[in-house]
Protein backbone atom coordinates (compact mmCIF):
# COMPACT_ATOMS: atom_id res chain seq x y z
CA UNK A 1 0.00 0.00 0.00
CA UNK A 2 1.28 3.38 -0.69
CA UNK A 3 1.96 6.13 1.59
CA UNK A 4 -0.88 8.64 -0.09
CA UNK A 5 -3.29 5.62 0.04
CA UNK A 6 -2.24 4.89 3.56
CA UNK A 7 -2.87 8.81 4.66
CA UNK A 8 -5.87 8.53 3.10
CA UNK A 9 -7.18 5.62 4.77
CA UNK A 10 -5.78 6.87 8.17
CA UNK A 11 -8.02 10.37 7.68
CA UNK A 12 -11.14 8.72 7.32
CA UNK A 13 -10.82 6.62 10.06
CA UNK A 14 -9.51 9.01 12.20
CA UNK A 15 -13.04 11.37 11.29
CA UNK A 16 -15.07 8.04 11.67
CA UNK A 17 -13.42 7.75 15.51
CA UNK A 18 -14.09 10.98 16.03
CA UNK A 19 -17.61 11.87 14.97
CA UNK A 20 -19.88 12.20 17.90
CA UNK A 21 -22.13 9.01 18.40
CA UNK A 22 -22.96 5.54 20.45
CA UNK A 23 -18.95 4.52 21.27
CA UNK A 24 -17.74 8.37 22.44
CA UNK A 25 -20.56 8.57 24.39
CA UNK A 26 -19.78 5.24 26.14
CA UNK A 27 -16.48 6.20 26.57
CA UNK A 28 -17.21 9.41 28.15
CA UNK A 29 -19.76 7.76 30.57
CA UNK A 30 -17.23 5.52 31.59
CA UNK A 31 -14.34 7.96 32.37
CA UNK A 32 -16.78 10.27 33.92
CA UNK A 33 -18.08 7.54 36.07
CA UNK A 34 -15.02 6.12 37.29
CA UNK A 35 -12.19 8.18 36.00
CA UNK A 36 -9.15 7.41 33.62
CA UNK A 37 -8.70 3.65 34.24
CA UNK A 38 -12.33 2.60 33.15
CA UNK A 39 -12.02 5.03 30.12
CA UNK A 40 -8.88 3.73 28.99
CA UNK A 41 -10.31 -0.04 29.60
CA UNK A 42 -13.68 0.99 27.22
CA UNK A 43 -11.50 2.82 24.76
CA UNK A 44 -9.10 -0.35 24.12
CA UNK A 45 -11.22 -2.67 24.13
CA UNK A 46 -13.58 -0.69 21.54
CA UNK A 47 -10.93 -0.98 19.55
CA UNK A 48 -10.46 -4.60 19.77
CA UNK A 49 -14.17 -5.04 18.42
CA UNK A 50 -13.25 -2.32 15.35
CA UNK A 51 -10.27 -4.73 14.81
CA UNK A 52 -12.72 -7.81 14.65
CA UNK A 53 -15.13 -6.07 11.98
CA UNK A 54 -12.15 -5.00 10.29
CA UNK A 55 -10.51 -8.21 9.79
CA UNK A 56 -14.03 -10.21 9.02
CA UNK A 57 -14.46 -6.85 6.44
CA UNK A 58 -10.79 -6.84 4.59
CA UNK A 59 -10.38 -11.09 4.64
CA UNK A 60 -14.11 -11.12 2.82
CA UNK A 61 -13.44 -8.27 -0.08
CA UNK A 62 -10.80 -9.86 -0.69
CA UNK A 63 -12.46 -13.23 -1.38
CA UNK A 64 -15.73 -11.28 -3.05
CA UNK A 65 -12.98 -9.60 -5.62
CA UNK A 66 -11.65 -13.05 -6.66
CA UNK A 67 -14.77 -15.05 -7.31
CA UNK A 68 -17.59 -11.97 -7.65
CA UNK A 69 -15.84 -9.32 -9.65
CA UNK A 70 -19.54 -8.19 -10.58
CA UNK A 71 -20.64 -8.45 -6.66
CA UNK A 72 -17.70 -6.57 -5.52
CA UNK A 73 -18.72 -3.51 -8.23
CA UNK A 74 -21.86 -3.91 -7.10
CA UNK A 75 -20.60 -3.27 -3.13
CA UNK A 76 -18.26 -0.60 -3.98
CA UNK A 77 -21.26 1.63 -5.88
CA UNK A 78 -23.54 0.37 -2.70
CA UNK A 79 -20.27 1.46 -0.36
CA UNK A 80 -20.42 5.03 -2.38
CA UNK A 81 -24.08 5.90 -1.76
CA UNK A 82 -23.91 4.79 2.13
CA UNK A 83 -20.62 6.89 2.25
CA UNK A 84 -22.66 9.92 0.77
CA UNK A 85 -25.64 9.20 3.01
CA UNK A 86 -23.56 9.15 6.49
CA UNK A 87 -22.05 12.28 4.96
CA UNK A 88 -25.35 14.10 4.50
CA UNK A 89 -26.69 13.20 7.74
CA UNK A 90 -22.93 14.33 9.79
CA UNK A 91 -23.59 17.78 7.94
CA UNK A 92 -26.95 18.03 9.28
CA UNK A 93 -26.32 16.73 12.78
CA UNK A 94 -26.78 19.78 15.24
CA UNK A 95 -24.27 20.21 17.90
CA UNK A 96 -24.06 16.22 18.89
CA UNK A 97 -26.50 15.05 21.59
CA UNK A 98 -24.28 12.13 21.77
CA UNK A 99 -21.93 14.32 24.04
CA UNK A 100 -24.84 14.83 26.21
CA UNK A 101 -24.13 12.17 29.17
CA UNK A 102 -23.83 12.09 32.95
CA UNK A 103 -21.31 10.31 34.71
CA UNK A 104 -22.31 7.17 36.47
CA UNK A 105 -20.52 4.44 38.72
CA UNK A 106 -18.22 2.57 36.61
CA UNK A 107 -15.43 -0.22 37.35
CA UNK A 108 -12.92 -1.54 34.69
CA UNK A 109 -14.63 -4.74 34.14
CA UNK A 110 -17.79 -3.39 33.11
CA UNK A 111 -16.08 -0.92 30.91
CA UNK A 112 -14.41 -3.27 28.90
CA UNK A 113 -17.33 -5.15 28.51
CA UNK A 114 -19.44 -2.11 27.51
CA UNK A 115 -16.09 -1.34 25.04
CA UNK A 116 -16.57 -4.55 22.95
CA UNK A 117 -20.19 -4.92 22.71
CA UNK A 118 -21.09 -1.28 21.75
CA UNK A 119 -18.68 -2.01 19.12
CA UNK A 120 -19.90 -5.61 17.58
CA UNK A 121 -23.60 -4.74 18.05
CA UNK A 122 -23.46 -1.59 16.22
CA UNK A 123 -24.76 -2.71 12.76
CA UNK A 124 -23.69 0.59 11.02
CA UNK A 125 -20.08 -0.62 11.67
CA UNK A 126 -20.08 -3.02 9.53
CA UNK A 127 -21.36 -1.16 7.06
CA UNK A 128 -19.22 1.67 7.22
CA UNK A 129 -16.27 -0.88 6.94
CA UNK A 130 -18.20 -2.09 4.00
CA UNK A 131 -18.37 1.20 2.44
CA UNK A 132 -14.75 2.18 2.93
CA UNK A 133 -12.61 -0.69 3.25
CA UNK A 134 -13.84 -1.89 -0.54
CA UNK A 135 -11.82 1.21 -1.95
CA UNK A 136 -9.03 0.30 -0.38
CA UNK A 137 -8.86 -3.51 -0.52
CA UNK A 138 -7.75 -5.27 -4.33
CA UNK A 139 -7.72 -8.58 -5.80
CA UNK A 140 -3.65 -9.08 -5.72
CA UNK A 141 -3.32 -7.31 -1.96
CA UNK A 142 -1.34 -9.41 0.39
CA UNK A 143 -1.73 -10.25 4.06
CA UNK A 144 0.35 -7.70 5.22
CA UNK A 145 -1.18 -4.82 3.36
CA UNK A 146 -4.38 -6.28 5.16
CA UNK A 147 -2.92 -6.56 8.24
CA UNK A 148 -1.90 -2.93 8.05
CA UNK A 149 -5.42 -2.01 7.38
CA UNK A 150 -7.01 -4.25 10.50
CA UNK A 151 -4.16 -2.30 12.35
CA UNK A 152 -4.78 0.96 11.40
CA UNK A 153 -8.30 1.27 11.98
CA UNK A 154 -7.92 -0.34 15.47
CA UNK A 155 -4.89 1.67 16.31
CA UNK A 156 -6.65 4.93 15.30
CA UNK A 157 -10.08 4.20 17.07
CA UNK A 158 -8.38 2.97 20.26
CA UNK A 159 -5.72 6.34 20.23
CA UNK A 160 -8.75 8.45 19.93
CA UNK A 161 -10.53 6.83 22.58
CA UNK A 162 -8.18 6.64 24.58
CA UNK A 163 -6.93 10.82 24.30
CA UNK A 164 -10.51 11.41 25.34
CA UNK A 165 -10.11 9.21 28.45
CA UNK A 166 -7.26 10.95 29.30
CA UNK A 167 -8.22 14.38 28.23
CA UNK A 168 -11.69 14.52 30.27
CA UNK A 169 -9.15 14.43 33.52
CA UNK A 170 -9.40 17.93 33.11
CA UNK A 171 -12.97 19.54 33.35
CA UNK A 172 -12.83 22.20 30.33
CA UNK A 173 -12.54 19.30 27.88
CA UNK A 174 -16.21 18.23 27.98
CA UNK A 175 -17.49 21.44 27.35
CA UNK A 176 -15.14 22.06 24.57
CA UNK A 177 -15.75 19.08 22.65
CA UNK A 178 -19.28 19.75 23.36
CA UNK A 179 -19.28 23.35 22.32
CA UNK A 180 -17.49 22.03 18.96
CA UNK A 181 -19.21 18.70 17.79
CA UNK A 182 -20.84 20.33 15.04
CA UNK A 183 -17.51 20.94 13.81
CA UNK A 184 -16.47 17.83 13.92
CA UNK A 185 -19.66 16.44 12.39
CA UNK A 186 -19.34 19.01 9.55
CA UNK A 187 -15.70 17.79 8.74
CA UNK A 188 -16.53 13.99 8.86
CA UNK A 189 -19.79 14.99 6.43
CA UNK A 190 -17.55 16.83 3.76
CA UNK A 191 -15.02 13.91 3.74
CA UNK A 192 -17.19 11.13 3.48
CA UNK A 193 -18.79 12.89 0.61
CA UNK A 194 -15.16 13.68 -0.80
CA UNK A 195 -14.37 10.39 -0.90
CA UNK A 196 -18.03 8.92 -2.26
CA UNK A 197 -17.36 11.37 -4.72
CA UNK A 198 -14.11 9.68 -5.37
CA UNK A 199 -15.29 6.42 -5.64
CA UNK A 200 -18.03 7.51 -7.91
CA UNK A 201 -15.47 9.32 -10.84
CA UNK A 202 -13.42 6.50 -10.47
Amino acid sequence: MSLSLWLSLAAVCAMGAMSPGPSLAMVLRHTLGGGRVPGVVASVCHAAGVGFYAALTVWGLGAVIVHQPVLFKAITWGGAAYLAWLGVKALRAGRGGALETGGVASRPGVAARDGVLVALANPKLILFFVALLSQFVSADMGAGAKAMIVATASLIDAGWYVLVALALSHSAVLPWLQARAHWINRATGVLLLGLALRIVIG
